[in-house]
């Protein structure tokens, strides 16, 4: 339980704002920011302090990969609040997730959690996996059971309002759903990140300590179940589904509501994973080739590495020979 109430002093500001800082490229916004800084960060700090902090309206975009999604950006002063929401929250619940819990997580990752498939697969060479993905998940985070949820493990007071002030403030961009509910959590938003892991751990603990399969693995929303008898995973299935309606108010993708055998291999993550090997679909070769430039060069160059034929491999490498 996160007893300590979370520190909205000057010094913990500052420090907040260095984090939020490091690794960004100088835009147009932050500059503006940062020319007042002092002045800026004392007035968040104050505005914090006394309870008068509030929300400023978001910056939406929308990007076509594979689907379209709707990315939605803060300001910078609230993007600040983010990062100290966050940095408080991850301490306190980071510890109470599964292991096979892989997304937006330190030591953990997108390379690791492909890695993790690719192992029970060969474990488990002879079950049935249940590859699902939940349904619009980001638009479709309730509002009041969210809050419910951190609530148990965070009796700070400060927090609670200023989380709830954070949680609330998607209702103008997503609005009001079906009864009157309140629903969505922005994707662009740092605190999306941990509040997806809070909201879904809820899902992660119900599988692997009331079901227990063989194997269970949850990448942000995409999860795997894997079993040695094909009936027992179909029960689970509708355990999970009737879970995920009840308890969560969230539904399955048809589209991704699969039922695999393990020998067959799976395609998972943007990759094609067999108990004896991987590959990079073309989806992702392509999307890699028009976003590779000498910033992101190492990350791709290891999933390449990992993932890629000889033959990809050696396009990867012309492709960083005409970059330099």
């Amino acid at each position: 339980m996160g007893n300590e109430d979370i520190d909205l002093g000057l010094k913990n500001i500052w420090g907040t704002w260095f984090a939020f800082r490091k690794g960004k490229r100088m835009s147009r916004e932050i500059a503006e920011f940062q020319y007042s800084l002092e002045k800026n960060l004392l007035q968040l700090q104050k505005d914090l302090e006394e309870g008068i902090y509030e929300h400023g309206p978001y910056r939406t975009f929308t990007v076509c990969e594979n689907k379209k999604r709707k990315i939605s950006v803060a300001s910078v002063r609230d993007r600040i609040v983010h990062r100290l929401l966050y940095n408080y929250l991850v301490p306190i619940w980071d510890k109470t997730f599964i292991y096979d819990a892989w997304s937006c997580r330190k030591g953990k990752g997108l390379l690791a959690a492909i890695q993790r498939t690719q192992k029970f697969l060969k474990l488990y060479p002879n079950a049935y996996i249940w590859r699902a993905d939940i349904k619009k998940f980001f638009d479709n985070v309730d509002h009041e059971i969210l809050l419910r949820i951190i609530a148990r493990r965070t009796s700070s007071p400060k927090f609670a309002a200023l989380a709830k002030k954070i949680v609330m403030s998607s209702t103008t961009g997503l609005g009001l759903r079906g009864g009157g509910e309140l629903k969505g959590i922005p994707i662009g938003n740092l605190t999306s990140q941990i509040f997806s892991n809070i909201y879904l751990n809820e899902l992660d603990h119900f599988v692997k300590h009331k079901l227990k399969p063989k194997a269970y693995l949850r990448y942000g929303d995409d999860f795997l179940i894997f079993e040695t008898n094909e009936i027992l995973l179909g029960q689970m299935r509708l355990q999970t589904i009737a879970f995920l309606s009840n308890s969560l108010k969230l539904t399955v993708n048809p589209k991704n509501d699969v039922l695999l055998k393990s020998k067959h291999g799976l395609k998972f993550l943007g990759v094609d994973i067999w108990p004896s090997g991987r590959k990079l679909n073309k989806r992702n070769k392509k999307r890699i080739s028009s976003r590779l430039n000498l910033r992101n060069l190492p990350s791709y160059h290891g999933l390449t590495k990992q993932h890629g034929s000889k033959k990809s491999q050696k396009v990867f490498d012309w492709q960083i020979y005409e970059l330099i």
